[in-house]
């Protein structure tokens, strides 16, 4: 039998359609997407002009599907970026309008990143903790309020939680500590109150926490002390009260610790100033009290160490002749007196690094 060219065509239309849904998206997904579409605005790069058709699998600005189940499985819409799309309007992003429920219809998401629109606002979607895949919520850099989904722990696989320069209040959810799979934890420059989770300890592959500017009260949890892969941790701009906990001071890979402008008191641990892993100290600010610990040795490796602005007194330690590097340091505003030792580091240093002590003197300050 004779195939005629209208059967041919007929048939091959047919296979074209079957194949390109099998490597579309489902409906359900392609609809999810439209609606969280529908409650932002993008008025300046088009990125939303490229959300069309029925397959978002392909060519939909920042969608990416599973390859095997086409379900949509990344989000990821930053607002500054080198992709050409900015490059061509030679400007960073702006979007207004708030995040939908309707993403907790896309169920295989593992990956949400909505950051640095600057104006994206309303709350985070209670739903998204119910999202059992996700793996990364980045929404940094927009004017999101309300609070922290009290139930984010159940995002038993989440690795990224940031949602840093916001707006947002309230307080870290208790559940927080339940993420067992968190390694960057950046809540910075929003309006959290209340205390730090006291058994913060538990986020045991935590390696960055970052929760500065903010308004958060109590004392630091020593808890954090298990947090052995923990290399930065920001509590700066807080109203932190109490001690620094001296276990903090065996966090073996710690590196960078900001604790200024809280209001610490008590005195500077020993063991927080003889790790020799850590890089930058940051005590500037608050109401330390008692000597400076004389513990430094040629291991130091100081990038930066501030202790200005605090109730410090006795003299500076020599030891810190020592070091094997100090490339800032900070001691005025103190009641600190004696003579500046004199020699490396001390020669690099100017008079502001000094200022404002009861009786310091020598080098770079007027002789003794």
């Amino acid at each position: 039998m004779r195939l005629t060219g209208d059967f041919l065509a007929t048939a091959l239309t047919l296979l074209l359609t079957v194949t390109s849904a099998v490597h579309a998206c489902p409906p359900s997904d392609r609809a999810a997407l439209l609606s969280f579409k529908a409650a932002l605005n993008e008025p300046h790069l088009g990125i939303f002009a490229t959300w069309s058709g029925t397959n978002c699998c392909t060519n939909w600005y920042g969608i990416t599907c599973d390859p095997e189940t086409k379900r949509v499985a990344d989000i990821i819409l930053r607002g500054e970026s080198e992709d050409p799309i900015f490059q061509k309007t030679g400007r960073t992003g702006h979007m207004t309008g708030s995040i939908s429920p309707s993403l907790c219809r896309l169920d295989r998401l593992t990956t949400l990143i909505i950051a640095d629109w600057k104006s994206i606002s309303g709350e985070i979607p209670t739903c998204i903790a119910s999202l059992p895949r996700l793996r990364i919520l980045d929404l940094v850099g927009n004017k999101i309020s309300g609070a922290i989904p009290a139930s984010i722990g159940n995002l038993s696989r989440l690795t990224v939680l940031n949602v840093a320069d916001n707006r947002i209040s309230g307080e870290i959810p208790a559940s927080i500590v339940d993420l067992k799979s968190l390694m960057h934890l950046e809540l910075a420059n929003n309006k959290l109150c209340g205390e730090i989770p006291f058994n913060i300890g538990k986020l045991s592959m935590m390696s960055r926490a970052l929760l500065s500017r903010n308004q958060l009260t109590g004392s630091i949890p020593s808890s954090l002390a298990n947090l052995h892969r923990l290399a930065d941790l920001d509590l700066s701009m807080n109203r932190l009260t109490g001690s620094i906990p001296f276990q903090l001071g065996s966090i073996p890979i710690l590196s960078t610790l900001n604790l200024d402008s809280n209001r610490l008191s008590g005195k500077i641990p020993t063991i927080l100033l003889s790790n020799t892993g850590l890089s930058i100290l940051n005590l500037s600010r608050n109401s330390l009290e008692g000597n400076i610990p004389n513990v430094f040795g040629p291991k130091t490796y100081l990038i930066a160490l501030d202790l200005s602005y605090n109730n410090l007194n006795g003299s500076i330690p020599k030891s810190l002749s020592s070091a094997k590097y100090v490339g800032h340091l900070d001691v005025s505003h103190n009641h600190l007196c004696g003579a500046i030792p004199k020699g490396t580091p001390f020669d690099r240093f100017e008079a502001s690094s000094f200022c404002d002590n009861d009786c310091l003197c020598g080098m770079p300050l007027p002789t003794c």
